[in-house]
């Protein structure tokens, strides 16, 4: 069944709080995408605030969640109701949890106001593809004809940002608005770099700090992704590393290219004059990843970024990167990787040749090593002061003063903050090679008592005092020598094991109590069934590879537990989502 879209469909698709089920939300975005839609994409265990004030700021006709925790009702109720309090019912909610969500509790939705819960009854009726068709065709409508909401928001944001995504929408469909010009001169900070360099993860660090060290400043973030030119669908999914944009000083808006061969969108331009109408005092601009030679977003940026890896090839390759002439900062990101020293150190030689400064020190040149991903990282502090230098210097700013903070030398940069030392990184594979070891020493020692179970048959079918007996006796006497004291101890005492287990009750010591146990329990048929049983060997090499190998509850090497028995009301019991049953999951929601 194939259809064709009117309309430019968007969808955020996520996996609700405490779920950490992102398998089937992600084949179920790769669907949308397949058909069409701009999915902005939130990963999993999103609480119904951080989609919402997702979906208003993006301007989707749709959200699209998978829910497994159990609590689906409130969850979903709650999101419809945040959906109206913000004036924004139009948005659609589609969601799915396979067996966990119950037919009267999508009845009880379905009347609530969401537009569609889908079943596994649903699945063997419409198929995946017919339901994704299903979630596409009710989404494919304008949102630029519905009246504007004139509720106020309930989410704290410091502007209407409800406006500010129509306004942004309406340039995407080529019908821009005339905008005010902004009262203030306003900075655009251009982020751009290959793709999976850690763009994204760069512009949070630095959306993060700004929040931080700025209380009553504002940003906006405009972040493009690429289009598919087979589908004409895409994955918006930079909100996915961006954790401090859920904030009420901070907007955030995700853009398509609508080509196949950009790396910034056509309406760019319009989309940082409404942030800038709206009176944001930092814009930031993320491009899409780019190829060596493009540098369109200096059209955009008053001052640019290029975020790299130390990953990019020959050093020759650096001369072929067109925005190593023309970035204002170069952050070289995932510097924990190795080579990141040498990738450093190249790149400042090819941006000395390339601006002509020859006697320049490396701590005075705008390039810096970061590793976003690790929290307070001090390479992304020095990039940060860098770039309020130049924010300041350039626009008159008096940032750096409001940080109490001067511009400081880049000569240093991140060091990985290592979470098991050097040392320690072959933590595991030690415990491995010492667990190989024991079991080959084990196997020694099994076969050692493999044969003395042997020899000391044999002597006992022969005449005491005789040649064979003499000899057979000297090569047992031989072998308890070489068997461990502990093996021996373990075959001898192994009568007295098997005896201990058959009683009816089993006796042992707990921090100087004696506890008494049941060494049975009665079925329904009134069979009395075991609690342990003890296999019947009879060859010392079974007895001990069975004590060293696997052994009785509460003995090394604890393969039945590490307790003697459990005690009675201490079965295991299955939780649901954490805590309790649905009911009690859906009153905590």
């Amino acid at each position: 069944m194939s259809f064709t879209l009117h309309n430019k469909v968007r969808i955020v698709t996520a996996a609700s709080l405490f779920d950490g089920h992102d398998a089937a939300i992600n084949i179920m975005r790769r669907i949308l995408q397949a058909k069409g839609a701009e999915i902005i994409h939130l990963g999993h265990n999103r609480s119904v605030a951080e989609i919402v004030e997702c979906a208003i700021e993006e301007d989707v006709q749709g959200i699209a969640i998978t829910s497994y925790q159990g609590g689906h009702v409130e969850f979903f109720k709650y999101m419809k109701d945040l959906l109206d309090q913000n004036g924004c019912g139009h948005i659609k909610i589609f969601g799915g949890g396979g067996g966990t969500i119950l037919p009267e509790e999508i009845r009880l939705l379905h009347q609530y106001g969401i537009t569609r819960i889908y079943s596994p009854d649903d699945g063997r009726r419409m198929g995946l593809e017919g339901m994704i068709e299903d979630v596409v065709r009710q989404c494919d409508f304008d949102v630029t004809t519905l009246p504007a909401p004139k509720k106020p928001m309930t989410l704290g944001e410091a502007k209407d940002v409800r406006q500010i995504a129509r306004a942004i929408t309406l340039c995407e469909l080529c019908q821009p608005q005339t905008q005010a010009a902004p009262a203030k001169n306003i900075p655009i900070l251009g982020i751009t770099g290959t793709g999976g360099a850690g763009k994204s993860s760069v512009t949070d660090e630095v959306v993060r700090r700004f929040l931080h060290q700025f209380p009553e400043q504002t940003i906006a973030v405009i972040s493009v992704d690429p289009s598919k030119k087979k589908t004409g669908g895409a994955l918006l999914g930079d909100r996915i590393r961006m954790n401090a944009i859920s904030h009420p000083r901070a907007y955030m808006r995700s853009l398509a290219t609508r080509d196949d061969n950009t790396a910034l969108s056509a309406h760019v331009a319009e989309a940082l004059q409404v942030v800038k109408a709206a009176g944001y005092d930092l814009v930031i601009l993320e491009s899409a990843g780019v190829g060596q030679s493009d540098a369109s977003i200096l059209e955009y940026a008053d001052i640019s970024l290029y975020v790299m890896t130390p990953e990019y090839g020959a050093a020759s390759q650096l001369e072929k990167i067109n925005m190593l002439d023309y970035a204002d900062l170069i952050c070289i990101n995932k510097f924990d990787k190795a080579g990141a020293l040498d990738a450093l150190h190249d790149v400042r030689k090819q941006y000395k040749r390339n601006h002509g400064l020859w006697e320049a020190k490396d701590q005075d040149l705008p390039v810096v090593g970061t590793i976003a991903a690790q929290f307070n990282d001090p390479g992304v502090n020095l990039l940060f002061g860098a770039l309020l230098a130049q924010l300041s210097k350039k626009f008159t700013l008096d940032w750096l003063s409001q940080t109490g903070t001067a511009a400081s030398s880049l000569e240093s940069t991140s060091t990985k903050t290592q979470i098991i030392p050097p040392k320690r990184v072959r933590y595991l594979a030690e415990i491995a090679d010492q667990n190989r070891a024991y079991d080959a020493a084990a196997q020694q020692e099994q076969a050692m008592a493999t044969r003395l179970y042997q020899l000391q048959g044999a002597l006992s079918q022969l005449p005491a005092g005789s040649a064979p007996a003499v000899a057979i006796a000297a090569l047992v006497e031989q072998i308890q020598k070489e068997l461990k004291p502990a093996s021996l101890q373990a075959i001898q005492a192994w009568p007295q094991l098997q005896d201990q287990y058959a009683k009816d009750v089993f006796e042992y010591e707990v921090r100087g109590k004696s506890i008494t146990q049941p060494m049975t329990t009665t079925s329904l048929s009134g069979s009395r069934i075991p609690k342990v049983i003890l296999p019947t060997y009879k060859d010392w090499g079974d007895v001990l590879r069975w004590q060293q190998q696997e052994n009785v509850p509460g003995e090394f090497p604890y393969t039945a537990g590490v307790f003697e028995l459990k005690r009675q009301g201490e079965d295991p019991t299955r939780m649901f989502a954490g805590e309790g049953g649905p009911e009690r999951t859906n009153k905590r929601f």
